[in-house]
């Protein structure tokens, strides 16, 4: 399984996504209240841009005058026809046994320091985001 260092921690803040190309794949990188996800940018409906979609949570209902959000910012939304899929796996909301986008593993790795270079401590996350493709 290949590695790809895809930038640091706080190049992608919570609810935000960075879009990537590896392996000639464009893979979304999202960061979802600080655990990071990685998903194919093609729909399997008709191949559109999956990752560029809106960042939603689900609507549930416990009878008809109680709404309640949960999940927000794991849910995404195809920009092209409004499917929606788990960022957090890959399912789909529709289909979830059935219909699914691939995901990909992520690690947050430590950056490795030059030993002979003086450091002084920081406040600011020095860590890797990487992809296992």
């Amino acid at each position: 399984m290949a590695q790809h260092v895809v930038g640091r921690v706080a190049d992608i803040p919570p609810g935000q996504r960075k879009i990537v190309e590896l392996e000639g794949r464009s893979i979304g990188v999202f960061n979802v209240k600080g655990t990071f996800y990685a998903l194919r940018n093609s729909c399997p409906h008709q191949s559109g841009p999956l990752c560029l979609g809106k960042l939603k949570g689900l609507l549930t209902a416990t009878d008809q005058s109680h709404l309640e959000l949960s999940r927000d910012g794991e849910i995404i939304r195809c920009p092209w026809h409004g499917w929606e899929f788990d960022v957090t796996n890959g399912r789909s909301i529709f289909n979830p046994h059935k219909l699914r986008v691939r995901s990909y593993e992520v690690t947050i790795e430590p950056d490795e320091e030059d030993p002979s270079i003086e450091t002084f401590p920081v406040t600011i996350e020095r860590g890797r985001v990487v992809v296992h493709v």
